[in-house]
């Protein structure tokens, strides 16, 4: 998988915290109680899943991030140093503080093509992986769940897209690039054919199947004035995303001019989050 833009992650992490569904970051925090955690975290990008969930847990954390991009992976580094009250270099490590909390963080650059569910995964107390299910294809999908369940680890996966989009004010040719950008969102991007929206749905089916317990929460980006720059940063994406795609409209051009021009009017951008638990360990 080739990793994302740096910038776009950073434009998005504000919304991203705040669209979270209560229920499954309620339950989490509440499930490890103080006792001290492990956690790795899938696909992790800058690093904004460490940011949001650690003053969630107990005081004492470790994380392994893990992203095949060393430049993301350098980028999180720089990101979770500037967030700290404190930091400190451990060989390739990092050690935080952060009000109460002394968090150790390692980094590890990563093909999760060939390995669904690294050592260091199956080994942790707590699996995240924020934005990336969506990403997966079916065969790469039920190894990834095969494997979770077999070494009945905990999953947090929030702001898997469902396929929904929605913008102010409306226009002809909404639907139609919708759909164009959904068919791009299923091609390979790594992991096989994407599911893309329909992972979410799919995931849950296979966990359930091995007894697992599956909280679902509705995380909809809603998108205002003030959210102006990311709205033109993902109409641009959808843009780009459905010009490669043979479902792409005539009109794109003029649909996405008439969307930039329109971006304070924001809209809406529908995901599910999902907290799988191990059969007998949910609270």
């Amino acid at each position: 998988m080739s990793g994302f833009d740096p910038a776009w992650l950073d434009l998005r992490e504000a919304v991203d915290h705040r669209s979270l569904a209560a229920g499954p970051l309620e339950r989490l925090a509440a499930k490890f109680g103080d006792a001290p955690v492990s956690v790795v975290d899938l696909g992790a990008g800058s690093g904004s899943a460490l940011r949001k969930l650690a003053p969630l847990l107990a005081t004492v954390q470790s994380w392994t991030l893990i992203d095949s991009s060393a430049a993301l992976l350098d980028h999180a580094r720089s990101r979770l140093r500037d967030w700290a009250d404190a930091s400190d270099a451990e060989g390739d490590a990092l050690k935080l503080r952060k009000d109460a909390a002394t968090i150790e963080v390692r980094f590890s650059r990563a093909d999760l093509a060939p390995a669904p569910l690294p050592p260091a995964a199956a080994a942790a107390d707590l699996i995240v992986a924020v934005a990336f299910f969506d990403l997966a294809g079916d065969a790469w999908l039920t190894a990834f769940a095969e494997r979770l369940t077999a070494a009945r680890r905990t999953l947090y996966a929030p702001l898997i897209y469902d396929g929904a989009k929605r913008f102010q004010p409306p226009h002809d040719l909404d639907e139609a690039a919708l759909a164009a950008f959904n068919a791009h969102q299923r091609s390979d991007k790594g992991l096989g054919p994407a599911l893309g929206p329909e992972a979410g749905a799919r995931l849950c089916e296979l966990a359930r199947r091995s007894g697992y317990g599956a909280l679902e929460g509705r995380s909809p980006w809603r998108l205002g004035p003030a959210d102006r720059a990311l709205t033109t940063a993902l109409v641009r994406g959808m843009a780009s995303a459905a010009s490669e795609t043979a479902e792409a409209p005539d009109g794109l051009a003029a649909w996405l001019a008439f969307r930039e021009a329109s971006a304070a009017g924001g809209g809406e951008v529908g995901h599910v989050d999902l907290l799988l638990e191990p059969p007998g360990t949910a609270r």
